[in-house]
């Protein structure tokens, strides 16, 4: 698995992963599966945008704004 932190990119308008402020994954799509570290424990989510056009990640505290939230693929 490859570990880093979510960020947005305005070039596709949508999060993405970086490694060391690198691309591994340019944008996710609604329904992507990745893992997110929560409370000290890593949990697998998917990406989804609601009717408002915020992402989010389901089943974990993380709305709105997904910067630098630390996940993995």
């Amino acid at each position: 698995m490859t570990e880093g932190r979510l960020g947005y990119n305005p070039a596709n308008d949508r999060y993405g992963l970086l490694v060391s402020d690198l691309w591994v994954d340019n944008g996710f799509h609604c329904g992507e599966c990745l893992e997110v570290f929560v409370d000290g424990k890593w949990i697998s989510t998917r990406m989804e945008m609601s009717a408002e056009r915020k992402w989010y990640l389901v089943d974990t505290p993380y709305y709105g704004n997904l910067e630098y939230v630390k996940a993995r693929i």
